[in-house]
């Protein structure tokens, strides 16, 4: 017997929902209860009168996994559309982290030289530690975090990824 692996995928899915309770949970419970991994999660409120958030999945699969779930989050009752930015076309990728990096002498003149090559700003200073704010595509706050761990990495907090189409057209 031949077992064939199928190659994964990683997607960014927006989903505009009414801004109602148990949304998030009913969308995570359908995650949960199918065995899929939800690599990054954001939502946010994205009306005027606060009727409707969309929420920003990141997720893997194979393809047939991954338009499995766009279906079966179309068929959710408060769920009004699903975009597969990565299908779709080009998209823009952000992420914020908060990066605490604690050291003195040399590491800490290293910390506050890298900070300044990935554009990283110092939010936070004391004589003994910087918290940094760090933005942009995930692979760029990976990097970054990677090389603070040499440098007396404490502590970080990351919001997830949030996506957009390029172009005129909204997802």
């Amino acid at each position: 017997m031949k077992i064939s692996a199928q190659q994964s995928e990683r997607h960014v899915l927006a989903v505009t929902v009414d801004n109602e309770p148990g949304i998030l949970a009913k969308i995570t419970g359908l995650f949960t209860a199918r065995g899929y991994n939800i690599d990054s999660l954001t939502v946010a409120d994205i009306s005027e009168d606060h009727a409707v958030s969309r929420i920003t999945v990141v997720t893997g699969g194979p393809p047939e996994v991954i338009d499995q779930i766009q279906a079966q989050l179309e068929r959710l009752v408060p769920v009004h559309r699903v975009v597969d930015l990565t299908e779709e076309g080009p998209h823009v990728e952000r992420e914020l982290a908060l990066v605490k990096v604690a050291g003195t002498g040399e590491k800490r003149v290293e910390a506050l030289r890298l900070a300044d090559i990935f554009r990283a700003r110092p939010v936070d200073t004391t004589t003994e530690s910087f918290i940094f704010e760090i933005t942009g595509p995930p692979e760029k706050v990976d990097s970054f975090i990677a090389l603070m761990r040499d440098l007396g990495l404490v502590e970080v907090g990351r919001t997830g990824i949030v996506g957009m189409m390029r172009g005129p057209q909204g997802a």
